[in-house]
């Protein structure tokens, strides 16, 4: 039976589609005018439309209000609320003038039910208190926009029901791009695996990319006049749901960060899930340091970058352009990481920590070195996967950095990752020479004893061990604490 809430749903419908038609035809009627070349066309939205479709979202928002966990309810109160037809999903977020505001595609928002609408609500407030506006801008570089955006929506998706029938989910992208990602892992774990798979399938369709290049140029020049007009998205396109972050105004992170606690604080006048409460934590918790791995990917960049050329593959910048050289990495990074064996760091820590830096490098010609070391050097060994890791050796000694730095140094190694609750000497005796130094301080550490670092400090945070079988089915979200998820676990 056809509810009230219903029959406005497909009221408004009608209306969204003949704003289009109107704006189609309108556009058509100004071409054949005389008009100024860079004049940009836009979609006219009536007010009686707007003050409607507002209207509608308010019955969404009370619903919201509702429900046992009203977060959701009293932080959407808090954002400002606009239409867009050029979005390429039902709602969209950024940060303009000291405020989260929402954004509504009507030609794709209306096709939902209304826990969906709620759902899709909540996706967007999520997004913004695990603070994936800031974490997201490390990987722009390095990852494409498609990765980064899936990698994202898993993690808050992850956390709701009613989903709309597209939604990103993590059996979604394990069937679709056949991997094995397990639930309730950080945005950073999920946006390399996905990154590597896409890669896999670039190179398996590139042949066919080529055959069709003429075409899809011919294409593009035809879309091209569009460029100063409105677009308009009737489809779901998880490679640019994000879009409209770019659009944000311009602010530091600390501050984002603040104006997003704020939000956070506003909203919370009752109950509040576990996870929602671990995600606030962390948010508060959150100095706005860049974390140790993310420290790593930095540095990964800038370790011997030096090349050489090559005829066998063409110039990337200029692929056209026969008579310019490829260009190879020369040189095999070497890698030292070094594990303080004094009973400092907890099995659990490291193993996590060195699975994250072998997935780190994974994409890098490198070759690892584990030095295990309390106050000399005990084992040296290579590693190229995770099953290469040993046993540690049991000593419960103190512990010195030098004997570390005087095997970088003679082994000219490329950087050094040493992994140690902090406490050995105050003062280097060998200088280490010509590699970066990364320390990673355990969870259970301090800082660092040494008055000079000769690098970067980082801190590890406190690490739950989990069985790796456990899938979806497994867990109840409602019950799942967010003590393993997100950025506690690293």
């Amino acid at each position: 039976m056809e509810t009230f809430f219903d029959h406005q749903v497909k009221d408004l419908c009608d209306k969204a589609e003949i704003i289009i038609v109107d704006y189609f035809k309108a556009k058509s009627k100004a071409h054949s005018k005389s008009r100024p070349k860079n004049e940009p066309f836009r979609i006219t939205i009536p007010k009686e439309f707007r003050d409607e479709f507002f209207a509608l979202i308010d019955k969404v928002n009370l619903s919201l209000m509702e429900d046992k966990d009203n977060f959701y309810g009293y932080f959407l109160i808090q954002m400002s609320r606009e239409i867009r037809f050029d979005i390429s999903s039902p709602t969209a977020v950024n940060f303009k003038g000291a405020k989260y505001v929402i954004y509504f595609n009507p030609l794709i928002f209306l096709t939902l039910n209304l826990k969906q609408m709620e759902s899709t609500i909540k996706h967007e407030i999520l997004h913004i208190v695990s603070l994936h506006f800031i974490r997201a801008k490390e990987f722009k570089d390095g990852y494409s926009p498609l990765a980064i955006n899936m990698a994202m929506n898993i993690v808050v998706n992850t956390y709701l029901d009613y989903l709309p029938p597209y939604a990103v989910t993590l059996d979604w992208v394990n069937l679709n791009y056949s991997l094995k990602l397990l639930p309730f892992k950080p945005f950073e774990y999920y946006v390399g695996e996905i990154q590597t798979a896409i890669d896999l399938l670039e190179v398996d369709n590139e042949s066919e990319e080529d055959n069709d290049q003429d075409g899809a140029d011919e294409d593009e020049a035809a879309d091209g006049n569009n460029d100063k007009n409105e677009r308009i998205e009737t489809k779901y396109d998880p490679e640019k749901s994000h879009d409209l972050w770019e659009d944000s105004s311009d602010i530091d992170e600390k501050t984002l960060q603040e104006f997003t606690e704020k939000f956070a604080d506003n909203a919370q006048k009752g109950y509040i899930p576990n996870y929602l409460e671990s995600m606030i934590s962390s948010l508060k918790n959150n100095k706005g340091e860049l974390l140790w791995n993310l420290y790593l990917k930095r540095l990964m960049g800038t370790v011997e970058s030096q090349k050489k050329k090559t005829i066998t593959r063409r110039n990337r910048r200029q692929p056209d352009r026969f008579d310019l050289r490829g260009q190879l990495r020369s040189h095999k990074a070497k890698i030292l990481v070094a594990l303080d064996i004094s009973g400092s760091i907890s099995d659990e820590e490291f193993n996590q920590a060195i699975k994250e830096v072998l997935a780190i490098v994974k994409n890098y010609n490198h070759e690892i070195m584990i030095i295990e070391c309390d106050t000399e050097i005990r084992r040296v060994y290579k590693v190229k996967s995770v099953k290469d890791i040993k046993d540690r050796i049991n000593m419960r000694g103190g512990t010195q950095f030098t004997p570390v730095f005087e095997y970088a140094n003679q082994n000219k190694v490329n950087l050094l990752i040493y992994f140690t609750d902090g406490q050995g000497e105050e003062k280097l005796l060998t200088i280490p020479k010509g590699y970066k130094t990364l320390w990673v301080i355990s969870a259970r550490g301090d800082k660092l004893s040494l008055k000079e670092a000769y690098g970067a400090v980082k801190k590890l945070k406190n690490i739950v061990i989990k069985d790796d079988t456990v899938t979806m089915s497994d867990l109840k979200v409602a019950g799942y604490s967010m003590n393993d998820q997100e950025r506690l676990d690293i």
